[in-house]
Order: C-alpha cells, then structure tokens, then sequence
C-alpha cells in the first residue's frame, strides 16, 4: 500500500505533539498509564527524528467525551494559524476517539490544517485501504466503548442491589467503611459519621421547629445561624444555600439513596428507574 505521507516523513525538522489519555484513575493504575503512553510515543518520534513540540495528558476522561480540555486546547492550538506541529501522535486511535463520528470529523478538522493523527500501535496507510482501516477500527472502538459501559452499569446496579456503596462521595452526614475485601476490590457501604450527622439533625430542626426562641425558619435562615454558630461544611468553609439545599431535598437521609441520576454526557437527570 502507497503510504502518501512517506515524503512528508522523510523530510527533516518534522515537528510532533503528543497526546495521551486515560478514562480513570483506575485505569491508569492498572492498564495503560500515562508515563506508559508518554515514554512509548516519545521513543517512536526520537526513532523517526521527529522533534516533540508539545505534550497534551488528559487523565480522567471518556474517550466518548468531546469536551476533554487538553484534547480542546490541542485541537486550538493545531487549527489556529501557524500550526506548531506536523503530526499528533497517540498510542491507539482510541486514545483521541472513542465516538465514531467525533473522530472523523476532528480528524479532517486537523487534516485542514496540514496535521495528520498518527497511531503508534495501529499505523495504517493513507490510501483507500488504510482510510477504510482506520474507519472499522474506530467504529469498533465506539462499540467497545458503549459495550464496556453496559457491562459497569450492570456491575453496579447488582453492587448496589446488595448493599454495598458504588463510589463518589459520601453524602455529608455519612462516610464509608470496608466491610469486604474481594480480591483487590473492597466493598464499602455507608455508615453515619456521629459529628455530621449532629449538624445533619439540627438543620432538620430549625427547619421544622426552629432555634428554641423563633418558630421554623427558612433555608437562608438556617445558613446564617450555622456559620454564626460556628458550623462549617466538610472542607471547613462556610454553610450557603447550594449545599444547604442538596440536603434538605436528598433522599439518602430518609433511608432511600439514588444512583446514577445523570447522564455523563448531557448532565440531564435519568428517569427514576434507571
């Protein structure tokens, strides 16, 4: 197959970004991380001569996710004016994609710019052939992609369906504790943090009967009388109406906790029964 960047590379001066990614922060320990990524795409452009003008890491994002900000400020930097590099170098073509058409369209977007997205691991030519390989091999991507993310769904319904805590943050009022350890994954679940769930208490009460002198008060009400008595949130700030308000309406202290309320990409609540 005619490769028809072969005279480009031949070419001295050749100028290279590289650009790595990983979905979490399990992933980077465990799979492919980022020093990993980084030293791989760095030997393969020292080996061809290429001189690495930049360098965009990007951990804890979704490959499905166009809104990555190292991955926006690389696309800016390549299409504005005076691109300062040649090729952008990734190991996989997922690194940069895992949406079919979010590819190819920030593929051609690059490409107007005189850039060409290389692979280390999957390099394939610029012909008819190679673009066609290049096109199977992302689609297969987005549907590992959404397989992968059907199959972690159904792993944490079924965690939470037995008790256990999937993740995040702990409401205020609670924390989590390892109840059991199965393999290298510890179970958690939540249990109440006796200083918190004081605070919890008490706002309950202004709210419904008030502070002993005045009857029941309102939310701005009880946000002044926290922080004039001294009350601090979790991270040592001062109560407002924001955090005061997610407890006050969150079910999870009347003993009925939700999951997965919203979608990842759009942020728009699910339906309850998801």
């Amino acid at each position: 197959m005619l490769d028809r960047r072969s005279d480009r590379t031949s070419k001295p001066g050749i100028r290279a970004a590289i650009y790595v990614r990983v979905s979490t922060g399990r992933q980077a320990e465990s799979d492919l991380s980022i020093p990993d990524q980084l030293r791989q795409t760095r030997a393969y452009c020292e080996a061809r001569g290429w001189q690495v003008t930049a360098e965009f890491v990007e951990a804890g994002a979704s490959g499905m996710d166009e809104n990555r900000a190292e991955l926006q400020r690389m696309l800016d930097i390549g299409t504005y004016g005076d691109a300062p590099f040649d090729y952008v170098v990734v190991h996989s073509f997922s690194r940069f994609f895992r949406d079919h058409f979010a590819f190819e369209f920030n593929l051609r977007r690059l490409r107007k710019h005189g850039i060409e997205l290389v692979s280390i691991t999957q390099e394939v030519s610029d012909d008819p052939m190679g673009e066609m390989v290049r096109t199977i091999m992302a689609i297969f991507d987005e549907h590992q992609s959404r397989e992968n993310a059907k199959h972690t769904l159904r792993a944490m319904n079924e965690n939470a369906r037995q008790g256990y805590w999937n993740g995040s943050t702990a409401p205020y009022g609670y924390r989590t504790v390892v109840v059991e350890q199965r393999g290298d994954k510890a179970k958690k679940r939540l249990t109440i943090d006796v200083v918190e769930a004081e605070v919890v208490r008490m706002i309950y009460r202004l709210l419904q009967h008030g502070d002993g002198v005045n009857g029941p008060i309102g939310v701005k009400m009880v946000v002044k009388w926290l922080n004039e008595h001294g009350h601090r949130t979790r991270k040592g700030k001062p109560w407002g109406i924001g955090p005061l308000h997610r407890i006050v309406t969150r079910e999870t202290y009347k003993g009925t906790h939700y999951f997965n309320l919203r979608h990842w990409k759009t942020k728009k609540r699910k339906p309850e029964d998801e």
